[in-house]
Protein backbone atom coordinates (compact mmCIF):
# COMPACT_ATOMS: atom_id res chain seq x y z
CA UNK A 1 0.00 0.00 0.00
CA UNK A 2 1.40 3.70 -0.70
CA UNK A 3 2.56 5.50 2.24
CA UNK A 4 0.70 8.83 2.41
CA UNK A 5 4.27 10.30 2.14
CA UNK A 6 4.27 9.93 -1.28
CA UNK A 7 1.38 12.12 -1.17
CA UNK A 8 3.36 15.08 -0.99
CA UNK A 9 2.68 17.09 -4.09
CA UNK A 10 -0.51 17.29 -6.55
CA UNK A 11 -3.16 15.75 -6.22
CA UNK A 12 -6.10 16.68 -8.00
CA UNK A 13 -9.99 15.82 -6.96
CA UNK A 14 -11.00 14.15 -10.20
CA UNK A 15 -14.21 15.67 -11.72
CA UNK A 16 -16.80 12.95 -12.31
CA UNK A 17 -17.79 12.63 -16.88
CA UNK A 18 -21.45 11.96 -16.97
CA UNK A 19 -23.02 10.42 -20.40
CA UNK A 20 -25.66 12.99 -21.80
CA UNK A 21 -28.12 10.73 -19.84
CA UNK A 22 -26.54 11.36 -16.28
CA UNK A 23 -24.76 8.15 -15.93
CA UNK A 24 -21.05 8.02 -15.10
CA UNK A 25 -19.18 7.44 -18.18
CA UNK A 26 -17.00 4.54 -16.75
CA UNK A 27 -14.54 5.41 -20.28
CA UNK A 28 -14.14 9.11 -19.82
CA UNK A 29 -13.46 8.36 -16.01
CA UNK A 30 -10.83 6.08 -17.07
CA UNK A 31 -9.00 8.29 -19.40
CA UNK A 32 -9.29 11.52 -17.25
CA UNK A 33 -7.60 9.51 -14.28
CA UNK A 34 -5.08 8.08 -16.83
CA UNK A 35 -4.44 11.16 -18.05
CA UNK A 36 -3.64 13.18 -14.85
CA UNK A 37 -1.61 9.86 -13.76
CA UNK A 38 0.50 10.48 -16.67
CA UNK A 39 1.46 13.57 -15.15
CA UNK A 40 4.90 14.04 -13.34
CA UNK A 41 4.23 15.33 -10.20
CA UNK A 42 0.99 13.73 -9.75
CA UNK A 43 1.45 11.98 -6.71
CA UNK A 44 -2.15 10.54 -5.54
CA UNK A 45 -5.87 10.88 -6.97
CA UNK A 46 -8.82 11.62 -5.08
CA UNK A 47 -11.99 10.85 -5.92
CA UNK A 48 -15.65 12.28 -4.89
CA UNK A 49 -14.71 15.48 -4.09
CA UNK A 50 -16.50 18.49 -4.75
CA UNK A 51 -15.56 18.70 -7.73
CA UNK A 52 -16.50 14.75 -8.85
CA UNK A 53 -20.27 16.43 -7.87
CA UNK A 54 -20.27 13.87 -5.08
CA UNK A 55 -23.75 15.45 -3.84
CA UNK A 56 -25.04 14.30 -7.05
CA UNK A 57 -24.00 10.67 -6.75
CA UNK A 58 -25.29 7.89 -4.55
CA UNK A 59 -23.32 5.97 -2.07
CA UNK A 60 -23.26 3.03 -4.31
CA UNK A 61 -22.03 5.89 -7.35
CA UNK A 62 -19.56 7.00 -5.07
CA UNK A 63 -18.15 3.52 -4.14
CA UNK A 64 -18.22 3.07 -8.20
CA UNK A 65 -16.29 6.13 -9.16
CA UNK A 66 -13.11 4.79 -6.65
CA UNK A 67 -13.64 1.37 -7.99
CA UNK A 68 -12.94 2.77 -11.69
CA UNK A 69 -10.37 5.20 -11.03
CA UNK A 70 -8.39 2.84 -8.49
CA UNK A 71 -8.36 0.30 -11.23
CA UNK A 72 -7.34 1.96 -13.46
CA UNK A 73 -4.46 3.76 -11.97
CA UNK A 74 -3.81 0.49 -10.24
CA UNK A 75 -0.01 -0.19 -9.49
CA UNK A 76 0.58 3.48 -10.66
CA UNK A 77 -0.95 5.55 -8.18
CA UNK A 78 -2.71 5.31 -4.58
CA UNK A 79 -6.32 6.96 -4.87
CA UNK A 80 -7.90 8.72 -2.21
CA UNK A 81 -12.23 8.34 -1.61
CA UNK A 82 -13.73 11.45 0.01
CA UNK A 83 -16.42 10.52 2.62
CA UNK A 84 -19.25 12.51 2.90
CA UNK A 85 -21.63 11.59 5.33
CA UNK A 86 -23.82 12.75 8.16
CA UNK A 87 -23.93 9.82 10.80
CA UNK A 88 -21.05 7.59 12.45
CA UNK A 89 -22.82 4.47 10.89
CA UNK A 90 -23.25 5.69 7.41
CA UNK A 91 -19.26 7.21 7.30
CA UNK A 92 -18.37 3.65 8.81
CA UNK A 93 -20.19 1.85 5.76
CA UNK A 94 -19.02 4.48 3.28
CA UNK A 95 -15.44 3.80 4.64
CA UNK A 96 -15.63 0.45 3.83
CA UNK A 97 -17.28 0.33 1.08
CA UNK A 98 -13.97 2.53 -0.50
CA UNK A 99 -12.00 0.44 1.07
CA UNK A 100 -13.52 -2.16 -1.04
CA UNK A 101 -13.15 -0.37 -3.97
CA UNK A 102 -9.54 -0.06 -3.83
CA UNK A 103 -8.94 3.67 -1.88
CA UNK A 104 -5.65 3.76 0.21
CA UNK A 105 -6.83 6.41 2.22
CA UNK A 106 -9.73 8.64 2.98
CA UNK A 107 -10.59 12.05 3.02
CA UNK A 108 -12.82 12.90 5.97
CA UNK A 109 -15.70 16.02 5.04
CA UNK A 110 -17.43 17.70 8.08
CA UNK A 111 -20.79 16.33 8.56
CA UNK A 112 -22.57 18.57 6.49
CA UNK A 113 -25.42 19.40 9.37
CA UNK A 114 -22.13 20.60 11.45
CA UNK A 115 -22.68 23.88 8.95
CA UNK A 116 -26.03 23.91 10.37
CA UNK A 117 -25.52 23.33 14.01
CA UNK A 118 -21.89 23.45 14.86
CA UNK A 119 -19.93 20.67 16.91
CA UNK A 120 -17.93 19.59 19.49
CA UNK A 121 -14.43 18.57 19.62
CA UNK A 122 -15.49 15.46 20.59
CA UNK A 123 -18.29 14.96 17.93
CA UNK A 124 -15.25 15.44 15.68
CA UNK A 125 -13.15 12.81 17.39
CA UNK A 126 -15.97 10.53 17.94
CA UNK A 127 -15.90 10.99 13.67
CA UNK A 128 -13.11 10.22 12.86
CA UNK A 129 -12.44 7.46 15.20
CA UNK A 130 -15.82 5.42 13.75
CA UNK A 131 -14.35 6.12 10.40
CA UNK A 132 -10.91 4.76 11.45
CA UNK A 133 -12.16 1.54 13.39
CA UNK A 134 -14.24 0.36 9.95
CA UNK A 135 -11.28 0.91 7.97
CA UNK A 136 -8.15 0.58 10.32
CA UNK A 137 -5.90 -0.15 7.20
CA UNK A 138 -6.52 2.84 5.40
CA UNK A 139 -4.91 6.41 6.18
CA UNK A 140 -7.35 9.47 7.00
CA UNK A 141 -7.01 13.04 5.41
CA UNK A 142 -9.09 15.57 7.65
CA UNK A 143 -10.82 18.10 5.02
CA UNK A 144 -10.58 21.18 6.49
CA UNK A 145 -13.57 23.83 5.69
CA UNK A 146 -13.72 27.95 5.64
CA UNK A 147 -12.78 29.57 8.84
CA UNK A 148 -16.31 31.52 8.54
CA UNK A 149 -18.27 28.19 8.36
CA UNK A 150 -19.67 26.27 11.43
CA UNK A 151 -17.88 23.25 10.81
CA UNK A 152 -14.40 25.24 11.06
CA UNK A 153 -12.21 23.58 13.07
CA UNK A 154 -10.25 25.42 15.69
CA UNK A 155 -6.24 25.44 15.85
CA UNK A 156 -5.84 22.76 19.39
CA UNK A 157 -8.64 20.65 17.70
CA UNK A 158 -6.70 20.46 14.21
CA UNK A 159 -3.43 19.55 16.62
CA UNK A 160 -5.28 17.36 18.35
CA UNK A 161 -6.35 15.35 15.31
CA UNK A 162 -2.47 15.56 14.30
CA UNK A 163 -1.46 13.65 17.03
CA UNK A 164 -3.86 10.83 15.85
CA UNK A 165 -1.28 7.86 14.61
CA UNK A 166 -3.83 7.40 11.88
CA UNK A 167 -4.38 11.39 10.82
CA UNK A 168 -1.47 11.79 8.00
CA UNK A 169 -2.52 14.70 5.80
CA UNK A 170 -4.88 17.87 6.39
CA UNK A 171 -6.69 19.14 3.33
CA UNK A 172 -6.37 22.82 4.36
CA UNK A 173 -9.13 25.29 2.83
CA UNK A 174 -9.75 27.72 5.78
CA UNK A 175 -10.07 31.05 3.19
CA UNK A 176 -8.79 33.06 6.03
CA UNK A 177 -4.81 33.63 5.57
CA UNK A 178 -4.18 34.11 9.04
CA UNK A 179 -6.17 31.03 10.56
CA UNK A 180 -4.42 29.59 7.53
CA UNK A 181 -0.78 30.35 9.04
CA UNK A 182 -1.80 29.52 12.56
CA UNK A 183 -3.45 26.15 11.82
CA UNK A 184 0.12 25.19 10.09
CA UNK A 185 1.50 26.12 12.83
CA UNK A 186 -0.59 24.21 15.39
CA UNK A 187 -0.05 21.41 13.00
CA UNK A 188 3.35 21.17 12.29
CA UNK A 189 4.02 22.00 16.47
CA UNK A 190 2.18 18.33 16.81
CA UNK A 191 3.29 16.71 14.66
CA UNK A 192 5.52 17.82 11.85
CA UNK A 193 5.50 14.50 9.79
CA UNK A 194 1.68 15.26 8.45
CA UNK A 195 1.41 16.50 5.28
CA UNK A 196 0.10 19.69 4.87
CA UNK A 197 -2.30 20.12 1.68
CA UNK A 198 -3.50 23.88 0.19
CA UNK A 199 -7.04 23.01 -1.10
CA UNK A 200 -7.19 26.34 -2.09
CA UNK A 201 -8.04 26.54 -5.81
CA UNK A 202 -9.01 30.12 -6.24
CA UNK A 203 -5.24 31.62 -4.85
CA UNK A 204 -2.89 28.88 -5.01
CA UNK A 205 0.55 30.45 -5.23
CA UNK A 206 -0.60 32.58 -2.31
CA UNK A 207 -1.33 29.73 -0.17
CA UNK A 208 1.45 27.58 -1.34
CA UNK A 209 3.95 29.62 0.16
CA UNK A 210 3.41 29.21 3.52
CA UNK A 211 5.40 26.05 3.96
CA UNK A 212 3.02 23.32 3.09
CA UNK A 213 3.40 20.17 1.72
CA UNK A 214 1.54 20.49 -1.97
CA UNK A 215 -2.06 21.34 -3.32
CA UNK A 216 -5.45 18.58 -2.94
CA UNK A 217 -7.52 21.06 -5.20
CA UNK A 218 -9.60 19.91 -8.14
CA UNK A 219 -8.41 22.84 -10.14
CA UNK A 220 -5.66 20.35 -10.76
CA UNK A 221 -8.04 18.01 -12.65
CA UNK A 222 -8.13 20.27 -15.23
CA UNK A 223 -5.08 22.14 -15.35
CA UNK A 224 -2.52 19.57 -13.77
CA UNK A 225 0.62 20.98 -15.13
CA UNK A 226 0.23 24.19 -15.17
CA UNK A 227 -0.17 23.46 -10.99
CA UNK A 228 2.77 21.17 -11.20
CA UNK A 229 5.10 24.28 -12.48
CA UNK A 230 3.95 26.64 -10.11
CA UNK A 231 4.59 23.92 -7.69
CA UNK A 232 8.17 23.41 -8.61
CA UNK A 233 9.12 26.87 -9.02
CA UNK A 234 7.73 27.63 -5.14
CA UNK A 235 9.84 24.29 -4.40
CA UNK A 236 12.55 25.93 -5.96
CA UNK A 237 12.04 29.48 -4.41
CA UNK A 238 11.98 30.25 -7.52
CA UNK A 239 9.62 33.60 -7.02
CA UNK A 240 9.86 35.09 -10.35
CA UNK A 241 8.94 31.79 -11.83
CA UNK A 242 6.11 31.79 -9.49
CA UNK A 243 4.39 34.24 -10.49
CA UNK A 244 4.83 34.01 -14.70
CA UNK A 245 2.69 30.33 -13.96
CA UNK A 246 0.07 31.95 -11.84
CA UNK A 247 -0.15 35.02 -14.42
CA UNK A 248 -1.26 32.09 -16.57
CA UNK A 249 -3.63 30.52 -14.18
CA UNK A 250 -5.05 33.73 -12.82
CA UNK A 251 -7.32 34.13 -16.37
CA UNK A 252 -8.41 30.33 -16.36
CA UNK A 253 -9.05 30.53 -11.92
CA UNK A 254 -11.36 34.21 -12.56
CA UNK A 255 -13.16 32.01 -15.26
CA UNK A 256 -13.79 29.00 -13.71
CA UNK A 257 -14.35 30.22 -10.16
CA UNK A 258 -15.03 33.99 -10.73
CA UNK A 259 -14.45 36.29 -7.69
CA UNK A 260 -15.48 33.83 -4.93
CA UNK A 261 -14.94 30.14 -3.61
CA UNK A 262 -15.68 26.66 -5.27
CA UNK A 263 -19.61 26.18 -6.08
CA UNK A 264 -21.19 23.26 -7.94
CA UNK A 265 -21.88 26.07 -10.63
CA UNK A 266 -17.90 26.57 -10.89
CA UNK A 267 -17.07 23.00 -11.36
CA UNK A 268 -19.54 23.22 -14.41
CA UNK A 269 -17.72 25.61 -15.64
CA UNK A 270 -14.65 23.85 -15.21
CA UNK A 271 -15.97 20.77 -17.30
CA UNK A 272 -16.87 23.62 -19.78
CA UNK A 273 -12.96 24.89 -19.51
CA UNK A 274 -11.54 21.16 -19.88
CA UNK A 275 -14.12 20.47 -23.16
CA UNK A 276 -12.54 23.58 -24.69
CA UNK A 277 -9.23 22.11 -23.63
CA UNK A 278 -9.58 18.74 -24.39
CA UNK A 279 -9.04 16.88 -21.44
CA UNK A 280 -13.25 15.77 -21.82
CA UNK A 281 -15.28 15.01 -24.37
CA UNK A 282 -18.58 16.10 -22.91
CA UNK A 283 -19.31 18.55 -20.32
CA UNK A 284 -22.46 17.62 -19.05
CA UNK A 285 -23.01 17.87 -15.19
CA UNK A 286 -25.89 15.96 -12.78
CA UNK A 287 -29.28 18.79 -11.94
CA UNK A 288 -29.48 20.52 -10.52
CA UNK A 289 -26.13 21.73 -11.13
CA UNK A 290 -26.37 24.61 -14.23
CA UNK A 291 -24.37 24.21 -17.15
CA UNK A 292 -22.52 27.45 -18.10
CA UNK A 293 -24.21 29.76 -19.94
CA UNK A 294 -22.79 31.55 -23.18
CA UNK A 295 -21.27 34.34 -21.57
CA UNK A 296 -19.17 32.15 -19.22
CA UNK A 297 -18.56 29.66 -22.06
CA UNK A 298 -16.79 32.74 -24.21
CA UNK A 299 -15.08 33.71 -20.84
CA UNK A 300 -13.77 30.25 -20.50
CA UNK A 301 -12.57 29.66 -24.21
CA UNK A 302 -10.68 33.31 -23.99
CA UNK A 303 -8.80 32.39 -21.19
CA UNK A 304 -8.12 28.83 -22.15
CA UNK A 305 -6.87 30.46 -25.54
CA UNK A 306 -4.71 33.01 -23.52
CA UNK A 307 -3.02 29.88 -21.52
CA UNK A 308 -2.18 27.80 -25.13
CA UNK A 309 -4.31 25.13 -24.54
CA UNK A 310 -7.47 25.07 -26.45
CA UNK A 311 -8.32 22.30 -28.54
CA UNK A 312 -12.27 22.97 -29.65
Amino acid sequence: MPSIANYKGIIPAISCPFTRDHKIDEPALRKLASWLAGHDGVVAVMTNGHTGEVFALTPAERAEVTRIVADELKGRLPVISSIVCEGLADAADHARAAKEAGAVALDVMPPHHWLRFGFTPGHALQYFEAIHKAAPELDLVCHVYPAWTRASYSSKLLAELARLPYVQAFKVGQRDMNKYARDIQAIREANASKAILTCHDEYLLASMVQGVDGALVGFATFIPQLIIDLWNAVKAGDLKRAIEVQAIITPLKDAVYGGGEPTGEAHARMKGGMYLAGVLDDATVRPPTEAPNAEEVEALRAAVKRAGLLKR
